[in-house]
């Protein structure tokens, strides 16, 4: 993605375990493009904040969505189906970063949209690596359309 030097990346972080919330809050704090991450607690509230929905209204429109698959009320594979369906949110990319490495769940998120599907490593030191890769990806290496960037 092509980016000016203040650009300042929006994530939507969809995770509902708050420890893995805080490491991925601090992993992305500590990569090499600024980012600001809003946290969704479930995929109903990841929707509002898509959509723009009371309470979350206020939500910046993300550059990337880094989404869990095993959550309550609404889990990953209904919001990437949500996401895939409404034309106005499936050009967001969506990687898929869940502890699942069952082959049925990559095919899922696959077919339903996703632009990749990570499997959380249980290693610390792995985990801050996966997250820098990932951001280094979207947001140094891929060139996207301006027209996703709010």
């Amino acid at each position: 993605m092509s980016v000016g030097p203040k650009t300042v990346f929006q994530v939507l972080l969809v995770e509902d375990d708050p420890g893995d919330v805080e490491l991925a809050k601090l992993a992305l704090a500590q990569c090499a493009y600024p980012c600001q991450v809003t946290v969704a607690v479930n995929g109903k509230d990841a929707m509002a904040a898509l959509r723009k929905l009371p309470p979350r209204a206020d939500a910046p429109a993300p550059d990337l969505v880094l989404l869990d698959l095993n959550m309550p009320q609404m889990n990953g594979l209904e919001v990437l189906a949500e996401m895939h369906a409404d034309p106005a949110l499936a050009g967001i990319p969506v990687v898929v970063l869940t502890t699942s490495d069952v082959e049925q769940d990559v095919v899922a998120s696959h077919d339903l949209g996703a632009a990749g599907f990570v499997t959380k490593p249980v290693d610390l030191d792995q985990l801050f690596q996966l997250v820098h890769s990932i951001a280094e990806y979207w947001f140094g290496t891929v060139r996207r359309p301006r027209r996703h960037r709010p």
